[in-house]
Formats: C-alpha cells, structure tokens, sequence
C-alpha cells in the first residue's frame, strides 16, 4: 500500500487543551503551561489546541483563572504558532442553546483574544447549528474548521459523513475535522473515509481520535496513508488512553517517508521533560486517575468515550449502585436508539448516559427522565439523526405537534442587551458578559472574588492590540485540490 500523498503530516498538539482534559479532567493550570511555552513555540506545529471544550468551565469553576486572561497570556507567549479552540457550534461552551448574537460576540472575543481557529462541532451533526458560528468566525478574521462528530449506528456510515462533509464544504469551511471522540473509526475505515473525502472535498481534511480502545496509533498511519492533512497527537507525558495518540511516536514513525512531518523530536523531547512534571503533580493531586491510561475494549463494543465511562462510574458510586455497571452498558445502545441515535459527544453523552443510569437505578426504564432528555427529544438540541421512539417521547410528556422542527436558535430572541444590563456593575468587560452569559453562577463567583481581589482590574498582561498580537506570518493552510 502507497502514500496517496506526499506532502508532509501537519501536527495539532493538544497538550494545552484535550490531553489534559481527558486525562486530568482539565486540571492543568496556566502556570504548568508558561514555562514550556517558548520551546512548544519554536517546534513548528500547525497549531496548539489550547482552548475550548471544558477548560473555559474548569478555569473559572477549579483553578480560579480567567479563561480569557489566559488565552491572552497563551497568544503573548506563543507568537509563531497557530492557536486553535473547540466551540460547540450554537451551545458556544455550554450546554444549552444560546441566541445568535451570543454566538457571534463569543466568535468575535475569542478571535481579538488570540485565536486563529475555531473547530466548530454539534452534537448530533444538525449543520443548522453550526451555520451562525461559521459565519461569525469568517467576519472576524478567524479560520472555520467545521466538524463531521463520527459515530456508529445503522444510519451513521461512509455515504452520511462523505454527504456532510460536501454540505459543510459548501457552507463556507477552511478545513474539515473528522471528530472522532470515542476512538469508534478502525485503522482501515479511517484509510476509506479520508481517501473519498479527499475525492469528494477541496479543503484539508484533520482527524481527531484518542487511544482509549488502543487502536489510535494505526487510525493515525493509516489516514497518512490515504491523505489525511492534519492530525491531532499530545505530547508523551499526557498521551494515551483515554488522550490522543503520543506526538512522538507518530512524528518518529514517518521519519524519512513521504510523509515526513519535520518536526524536531529534540525540542519535543524537551517540553515533554516539562509536561512530564506536570503529569507527576497532576497524579499526586488525584486529578490524574492511572486508570485512564488503560486501553478500554468496552468502548468498541457500548461505543462509549472514555470520559463517558468515568462519569458513569461516578453516578452509579453515587446511588450506591456499582454493580450495575454493566447493566447501565448494555442500557446505553437501546436508550441511544430511543433517542434517534445521537452520536455520543458532550452534551449528547452526558444526557444518553445519565438516563440509562436512571433507566437501571430506578429499575424501570424511562420512570424519570432528566430535562435535557426531555430537551432532546423536544428537538431543543436540535434534529435527531434517526426516527425517535415515539412511546418515549410520549412517556416524557411531549406531544407530536410540541417537537420543534425548525432551527431552534430561531426562537430565541437576542439574549446580550439582557446580559449587558444584568451584569452591570459585576461585569467589567464584554469577556466578563460572556463569561456570566455561559456560566452564570460560577462564573459570578469568580469575578466578585477577582474583583475585590484587583478592585483596580489590574491584569498579568494588558490586552494585546490586533497589530502587536501575532504576525499572522503562518499563511493558512492553502486549499487543496
């Protein structure tokens, strides 16, 4: 079998953002990133996934950071290389639906604040939930990777994703993400999606997957294999298991081909002395469960993320049910296909997860249903991807002419006057608005504690002004045809 391309593999580490979220529940601490960040700098990555996802959540809710300030202090301090962040198309960072003007001002923040791609995904692949975030990252300057979120299901194949990912061309994508977040697609599937949509697409295709079932490190070799642009790794030290596959390990194994990513394994083992320091701390802590570094088969066979599995664990140690823990795994396909097969990713997961523990605790199935599974199946999240079991529906009292059929951003009136004018006073930046717009409590928590703390607003750094902030000196990736 021969490369079907010869361009070199471009690299996206995720040392700053999914490594340790996956494996340290987003416990890493802007002050474990600093001093690593010159010599990360200076590697040649495509970019550094470094924002997004939980950690806006986790600064605010754990380790009493800013999440803006430090997106400003990671752009001062890292001028060379791309930065890129997860955003969950209309949810933003949250786990509802915000309004679009929301939606726009997030984009426009975190653009002016130092990042250069927003990889943007929903949960259940309705494209209608992504169209305000493409847009909005287009206006401001930003680069849209748009994101095709990969599962299995008896609707969830090759044609489907080959079918979004032209749809997602077509709305205006700079690249597309295959967002394999369970670790679901094989060595050779991976190899067959990546050569059509190369066939299919004209923008650069990056895959996304992690090493919970093990099989990672072959997915990775055999998308090279048939084309694949970019891939996302994590540096050694926070690699593996439930993260992504080591960046070392991939960089060294296509040393000399036409692949050759040419970047220096030297400087790489160096911020891996770093991080490896980090990792120790981050296990003594606790935040770092030794179990996570585990290949979990269970995840081929309930199609399960990782991180899911953790959850799970917790809410069943919770009720006192432990021993329900396979129980809960068989329940989580049929509450899934209930529910109209919804790919597991945040906020999908949590929800089909938390009610197949409730649907095995309480010994009946559907006796109790959470509001955001009666939000799903209302189409809160917004279209399902198969046909949903209407007794269910039923069962959590939503009748047929009540499921919302349009794009649900379209009955939500501008939310940011009202933000503006609740905030008055707490608030003393538009990042601030945001900041209480997504997590009202805990992020009023914080500022009342950082305000009397600086009652002057002093900062580490002040803003940077769009001129100073980076040379964007790194031409996008061009379009391939």
């Amino acid at each position: 079998m021969e490369f079907l391309s010869n361009k070199p593999l471009l690299i996206t580490d995720t040392i700053l953002r999914d490594a340790h979220q996956s494996q340290a529940a987003t416990r890493m601490t802007l002050e474990d990133m600093l001093p690593a960040c010159e010599v990360l700098d200076s590697i040649g990555y495509y970019s550094l996934e470094c924002w997004g996802g939980a950690t806006f959540d986790s600064c605010l809710r754990f380790l009493n950071e800013d999440p803006w300030e430090r997106l400003r202090q990671l752009r001062a301090h890292l001028p060379h290389t791309k930065l890129q962040m997860l955003f969950r198309g209309q949810n933003i960072l949250g786990y509802k639906h915000y309004a679009d003007d929301v939606v726009d001002e997030f984009c426009a923040k975190s653009i002016e604040n130092g990042i250069d791609i927003i990889r943007i995904f929903d949960a259940l692949n309705d494209v209608r939930n992504l169209e305000q975030a493409i847009k909005s990252t287009k206006k401001y300057g930003g680069q849209v990777e748009a994101t095709l979120s990969y599962t299995i299901s008896p609707i969830h194949n090759e044609d489907y994703f080959v079918k979004l990912g032209r749809e997602l061309e077509e709305m205006g994508a700079d690249a597309l993400c295959i967002k394999d977040m369970a670790n679901l697609l094989l060595p050779m599937d991976a190899y067959s999606l990546v050569k059509r949509l190369k066939e299919t697409v004209s923008i650069p295709i990056h895959l996304h997957t992690h090493n919970t079932s093990g099989t990672g490190d072959m997915v990775y070799l055999m998308a090279a294999m048939a084309g694949v642009d970019i891939v996302d790794t994590a540096l050694s030290p926070l690699a593996n298991g439930t993260s992504q596959p080591a960046t070392e390990s991939l960089v060294a194994t296509l040393r000399g081909t036409v692949r050759d990513t040419g970047l220096d394994l030297g400087k790489m083992s160096e911020a891996a002395v770093h991080f490896r320091k980090v990792a120790e701390r981050l296990k003594a802590s606790g935040a770092l469960d030794p179990k996570v570094l585990n290949v979990d088969t269970n995840t081929l066979l309930y199609q399960v993320p990782g991180g899911m599995l953790s959850n799970l664990i917790s809410q069943l140690k919770q009720a006192g049910k432990e021993d329900k823990y396979y129980d809960v795994l068989a329940e989580i396909p049929r509450v899934r296909e209930d529910f109209g097969y919804p790919p597991l990713v945040t906020p999908s997961s949590q929800i089909v997860g938390t009610q197949a523990v409730m649907n095995i605790i309480f010994g009946e199935r559907y006796k109790n249903f959470p509001k955001e599974s009666r939000a799903m199946l209302r189409g809160e999240y917004g279209k399902l991807p198969g046909t949903v079991n209407e007794e269910v529906r039923a069962k959590a009292g939503i009748k047929p002419e009540d499921v919302i059929t349009c794009r649900h951003a379209d009955l939500i009136e501008p939310e940011l006057p009202k933000y503006r004018e609740q905030y008055k006073g707490l608030a003393r930046s538009e990042e601030d608005v945001l900041s209480l717009a997504l997590f009202p409590q805990v992020a009023e928590k914080f500022i009342k504690l950082r305000n009397t703390r600086h009652p002057l607003g002093q900062r580490f750094i002040k803003p940077l002004e769009h001129a100073e902030k980076v040379e964007r000196h790194i031409a996008p990736l061009s379009r391939k045809k």
